[in-house]
C-alpha cells in the first residue's frame, strides 16, 4: 500500500457520524405575493418587468422599445424574428447582437433572477454578450427563494446552467453604478 492508498484508506475509516440536515425555514415574509415580489425587485436591481398576456403583447412592447435595435434574436418560437434559432458554432457570430429574447424555466422573487440552461441557447454567451436582453417566464413559474430553486433544479440534468438577474452593473469605481458594464446593459423580463 503506498501513501497515498494509507491517506485515503485513513481518512474513510476516520469520517464523523452521519447526522440529519436542519430544516431551512421560508424567508419568505408571510402573505407576500410572489409575482409583486419579483416586479419590485427586479425594478429595485435595473431591471423592467413586463406583465403580458400575450405574446402579441411581447411583439408590441418589443417593436415600441428596441426600435434602435439593428440584429435581434429571438430563441422563442412564438416570436420569430430572423437569426433566432440557429445554432452558431463560432460565439463570435454573437457579438453584434442588440437584442436577444429568450425563455427562462423559471424565475425566483427574491433576487429576481432567472434560470436558463444551455439546452435553451444557441451558444451559452449569448445572454452575457448581447447589448440588452429580454426573458420570458410564466407567471406560474416563479418560485419564492433560491431555496425553492435549488429545489427544483436538484435533480436536473444539464450541461450548464445560469441564473441571471437584472442587466450587468458595478459601483466599484468611485461608487457610481454603471449599467452594461460587462453584459447587457438592459433586462427586461416578460411574465406572461
Amino acid at each position: 500500500m503506498n501513501s497515498r492508498e494509507k491517506i485515503l484508506a485513513a481518512v474513510k475509516n476516520n469520517q464523523p457520524a452521519q447526522s440529519k440536515l436542519p430544516e431551512v425555514r421560508s424567508f419568505l415574509k408571510p402573505g407576500t405575493e410572489v409575482l409583486e415580489k419579483y416586479i419590485n425587485v427586479l425594478t429595485a436591481i435595473g431591471g423592467v418587468a413586463n406583465v403580458v398576456n400575450s405574446y402579441a403583447e411581447i411583439e408590441n412592447i418589443v417593436r415600441q422599445e428596441y426600435k434602435e435595435a439593428q440584429r435581434i434574436i429571438s430563441l422563442c418560437n412564438e416570436l420569430p424574428m430572423p437569426g433566432g434559432k440557429e445554432k452558431y458554432a463560432d460565439p463570435h457570430e454573437l457579438e453584434t447582437v442588440d437584442l436577444a429574447i429568450m425563455n427562462a424555466q423559471f424565475g425566483v422573487a427574491e433576487n429576481a433572477a432567472v434560470w436558463v440552461t444551455d439546452d435553451m441557447l444557441p451558444q451559452r454567451v449569448l445572454p452575457f454578450i448581447t447589448q440588452q436582453l429580454a426573458v420570458i417566464i410564466n407567471r406560474n413559474d416563479i418560485v419564492p427563494t433560491m431555496h425553492h430553486a435549488y429545489e427544483r433544479i436538484g435533480d436536473s440534468d444539464y450541461g450548464f446552467g445560469v441564473f441571471i438577474a437584472g442587466p450587468s452593473k458595478t459601483a466599484d469605481i468611485e461608487q457610481s453604478l454603471v449599467l452594461g458594464a460587462h453584459g447587457p446593459k438592459t433586462m427586461r423580463v416578460f411574465i406572461l
